[in-house]
């Protein structure tokens, strides 16, 4: 992997407008209207008479065009990177209707060492296009399992999760996902063959194709908003997670959440078929 090349990399900023449609089709991807399409909180999501927008959407708003750690110059093994850590901060509601600019910036590598990979941090701060307010900032990281001894370009250590409460969880949320629901979700801007194409999930080491992590997240955010939002998605303010291990399209998704008191809390998902924590170190602020 080329780390100088990967520092480097410029991105134009990305001028982008979504619409109601684009609004809706990103809750339908993360699982609206199931299993109750009539369910009054899900209608708030899907239908345009007084929609509001989930408000993890924002992670997937004004994305560089292409796949660009594909590219050869890179030397990144993106058939085995995988989806490590998800923040978003918002400072207003996400509008279900808008023009944004976003733009993207390469943050740092931090290596684990050979065979243990390595880890890339990227940020997208997206602002409104008519006044340059600041709607959202969207920070991830990609951990890179084919690419550990490369170097790390920082000497500080990545930001620590939250730590999940030593006590059982006060709220169980259970939402199902659908056989095709990565091929609805993909809809929505994420076209990495891994969710699709069975032949790239088995050079990856998956039986078949896995769906996006961010689907999960979004899926998530919907049993926050349910819970310790009040229904209400506007109030979203922070929702941060680790990725600890893939969802299989079809699986039933459970949110156990502890509240923290304030509109804060912590909260993980895991799969029900499984038994498997999917998503972990979850941390969520709502204003009050």
């Amino acid at each position: 992997m080329n780390i100088e090349k990967i520092m480097s990399r410029a991105f134009d900023p990305i001028k982008a407008r979504y619409r109601k449609r684009d609004t809706m089709l990103y809750a339908l991807g993360v699982g609206a209207g199931q299993p109750d399409p009539l369910d009054p909180q899900d209608l708030l999501l899907t239908y345009e008479h007084r929609l509001e927008a989930v408000p993890s959407m924002a992670v997937t708003l004004c994305p560089p065009p292409g796949f660009w750690v594909a590219e050869p110059e890179y030397g990144i093994d993106w058939k085995k990177m995988l989806h490590g850590e998800q923040r978003l901060t918002l400072f207003k509601a996400l509008p279900a209707d808008a023009e944004l600019i976003g733009q993207e910036k390469i943050e740092a590598i931090y290596d684990k060492g050979v065979d243990k990979g390595a880890v890339l941090a990227i940020s997208r701060t997206l602002k409104d296009a008519a006044s340059g307010e600041v709607i959202a900032i969207a920070e991830a990281t990609a951990f890179l399992r084919g690419d550990g001894g490369c170097g790390s370009t920082t000497n500080e250590n990545p930001p620590k999760p939250q730590p999940i409460p030593e006590r059982p969880a006060d709220t169980l949320v259970a939402l199902p996902t659908r056989p095709e629901q990565a091929l609805i979700y993909r809809l929505s801007g994420d076209y990495n063959p891994l969710h699709i194409d069975p032949a790239v999930a088995t050079s990856a080491g998956f039986d078949k194709p896995i769906l996006h992590g961010l689907c999960t997240y979004g899926v998530a955010c919907r049993a926050l908003v349910r819970t310790i939002g009040k229904g209400a998605p506007s109030r979203l303010r922070r929702f941060d997670v680790r990725f600890s291990a893939p969802v299989f399209p079809g699986e039933t998704i459970v949110t156990e959440i502890w509240n923290e008191g304030s509109g804060k809390a912590s909260f993980r998902c895991r799969v029900q078929e499984r038994d498997l924590v999917v998503l972990n170190n979850g941390y969520a602020e709502f204003s009050e």
